[in-house]
């Protein structure tokens, strides 16, 4: 006798949409581009995750805290499989959660697939990042890094902000 699951895969993903990021709290896991496949194995339920950075500090946090929400919905059978075969990049993130971002004051990444479409400019080799809380384009690079690894810190001469943008990958 074949067991039908009451919950479906669509769910699931539901589900993980509840999990925030544990470097930027008002996204998820999912909006992220992080969960990449939910499927249903032999009764259990496995989540393919993939890191942003190789790494990532926070990919232990992302694990558990997948699991803990799977085990609150009741999935006692629940694997976190992470998997580097794939190199994450910033155009797995959606639209709605990068305007998240620029709501939070971090600039949001720009597309890396198709050089024409980036929302930024280049300035000699820097580029010019608009400020998230004013949208001016007179900004500048302070630093590589910004509070993770994923982010570097700009300053915005227009509206004298401090900010972070989430780097492309």
């Amino acid at each position: 006798m074949i067991e039908i699951n009451p919950i479906s895969v669509e769910e699931i993903w539901q589900f993980l949409e509840e999990v925030s990021d544990p470097e930027i709290p008002v996204l998820n896991v999912v909006e992220m581009g992080i969960v990449r496949e939910v499927w249903f194995n032999d009764g259990g339920l496995i989540i393919r995750i993939t890191p942003t950075y190789s790494g990532c500090p926070a990919m232990n946090a992302i694990e558990n805290e997948i699991k803990k929400k799977l085990l609150e919905k009741g999935f006692e059978k629940a694997s976190v499989v992470t998997d580097y075969k794939e190199t994450w990049t910033t155009d797995w993130m959606t639209d709605h959660a990068k305007l998240k971002l620029k709501e939070y004051g971090i600039a949001p990444p720009e597309k890396t697939e198709d050089d024409s479409d980036f929302l930024t400019n280049l300035k000699g080799s820097q580029k010019i990042v608009p400020c998230p809380y004013c949208d001016s384009m007179k900004t500048h690079l302070q630093s590589e890094f910004g509070s993770t690894a994923c982010k570097s810190q700009y300053y915005c001469d227009e509206c004298e902000q401090p900010f972070e943008h989430f780097k492309c990958i």
